[in-house]
């Protein structure tokens, strides 16, 4: 009896297990269970109460995105150039029902932060951007996702505003039109190149945040490209339509910095320019 005793009890912790979602690093897949709409009891400011292991999203400190306020940056020229060796690799691209992602197969080169290398895993689009310079939200938001071997994320987020079309985001249009308003639906789209992806200029701000959708886990570095890219309202459109309705517009709420620090980097000619003008400006 008491063997068959802990047999159940082992049965029935197994079971609880699976039955709770699994905290990891990476965003939950199943839009179902939750929502932007902010009038929705699955909203994002009951995103943290939906799961135990969703907890950080209402009671963390160091969430994303923010509101990147220039005046409180604190430049930093130690943070150098940013890292990034990117190569060819075949990718496919996925309807994750609240997004579109790009995910590739292999070894598509890596990104490098303070001697730790983060692999490229995927990128995808958030409509509006999630974060915003000075109160102002863009057309649209990139992240470029990476993770390093002991499972730490580091995320590019490249912003862009309404104009001339991306020429990344037009070479993709086809096959995005072929998994539209089809959830889970995937096409390859053979060798993608991440160095075809333009990012402008080599100023980035950097901060300590989580990721923006569910379990928003925290620990994930941040690098927002200070450039803001165009993008065609018709690309813009083409990929809120392409997703689930109810996420055209998927992008979190603005998330208190709290004593968090946020760096920027800018090369010294350019630094030495900027004072110049505002030493100009000043007279």
């Amino acid at each position: 009896m008491p063997l068959l005793s802990n047999l159940i009890t082992t049965i029935s912790l197994v079971s609880l297990l699976l039955s709770v979602p699994f905290s990891t690093s990476q965003e939950v897949d199943n839009e179902k269970e939750f929502s932007y709409d902010e009038e929705s009891p699955k909203g994002p400011q009951h995103w943290g109460q939906i799961h135990e292991a969703w907890a950080a999203c209402g009671r963390g400190r160091a969430q994303s995105p923010i509101d990147i306020l220039c005046g409180r940056v604190q430049i930093d020229p130690s943070l150098g150039t940013l890292q990034r060796y990117y190569t060819p690799s075949n990718a496919t691209l996925k309807n994750r029902g609240h997004d579109i992602m790009l995910q590739w197969e292999a070894d598509a080169g890596a990104l490098w932060i303070g001697g730790t290398k983060y692999d490229l895993k995927q990128l995808h689009w958030h409509s509006p951007s999630e974060h915003a310079i000075n109160g102002q939200r863009y057309s649209l938001e990139m992240h470029m996702v990476h993770q390093s071997a002991d499972q730490k994320i580091a995320v590019v987020g490249i912003l862009y505003k309404t104009g001339r079309s991306d020429p990344f985001i037009a070479g993709l249009e086809p096959y995005i039109k072929k998994i539209a308003n089809t959830h889970e639906a995937e096409e390859k789209v053979g060798v993608v190149d991440p160095s075809s992806l333009k990012r402008g200029g080599r100023s980035y701000y950097r901060y300590m945040g989580s990721l923006t959708t569910p379990p928003c886990t925290e620990g994930v570095v941040w690098t927002i490209i200070k450039k803001v890219r165009t993008v065609s309202e018709e690309q813009v459109h083409l990929l809120r339509e392409a997703v689930n309705d109810g996420f055209e517009m998927n992008a979190r709420p603005i998330q208190k910095i709290n004593d968090r620090i946020v760096s920027l980097y800018q090369p010294r000619k350019l630094q030495i320019l900027e004072e110049d003008i505002v030493r100009v400006e000043t007279y």
